[in-house]
């Protein structure tokens, strides 16, 4: 049995897409604060009650573009980062995790690090915080649970947390600005390096 879609919704769902990938085009391209409503709806080819019927606002956009992409990975964060008693597994797994997700979606992972240094006051901050705490939280645990393991790393899972996301993330943007490839080398690389700084 074949069942028909109205062309209505058809075409609603098509706008609906079509919004949020200009939305991420102009936004990677220019930065959130200096894309308007305006410009998301003329390069998507509608009107901008469309655009509110759909998201509600500029901010609403943004929520959305975040919810659809980083849902999925953190799911499989949390999978990657659930520590099995090897810490340097994990860390590969977590590693490997983020090098995938940058690969496949590099334009949406460029924005996303852009919003990390945005004013604090500015609405990408506010929309992006409670995520980078979210993965900080993840990789904190994961610290926390290998030091029951490894002594030396009592009480340093915060930090820990923190410097490894930062070298995960400079070397996505090494790769994003051209300069290395997310590769499986480039994560055992990463992790040596960040491993021997535990361990020494």
């Amino acid at each position: 049995m074949t069942i028909s879609i109205p062309t209505g919704i058809l075409f609603g769902m098509e706008n609906r897409e079509k919004l949020l990938d200009c939305a991420l085009e102009l936004f990677a391209a220019n930065g959130y604060d200096a894309v308007g409503v305006q410009a998301v709806s003329d390069a998507a080819g509608v009107r901008k009650p469309t655009l509110y019927h759909y998201f509600g606002s500029k901010s609403g956009l943004l929520e959305t573009l975040l919810k659809q992409y980083l849902d999925p990975f953190f799911e499989t964060l949390e999978v990657a980062a659930d520590y099995q008693g090897d810490v340097t597994l994990s860390l590969r797994a977590v590693a490997q995790c983020y090098f995938s997700f940058a690969r496949t979606y590099p334009r949406f992972y460029r924005f996303y690090l852009s919003m990390w240094f945005a004013p604090q006051d500015s609405e990408a901050f506010k929309a992006t915080r409670p995520l980078n705490e979210r993965q900080q939280a993840m990789l904190e645990e994961l610290f926390r649970r290998a030091a029951q393991d490894h002594g030396n790393m009592q009480g340093r899972h915060q930090a820990y947390a923190a410097s490894f996301l930062g070298i995960i993330n400079t070397y996505i943007m090494l790769s994003l600005n051209g300069y290395a490839e997310l590769n499986n080398d480039f994560v055992y690389r990463l992790i040596h390096q960040f491993m021997h700084g535990i361990f020494s």
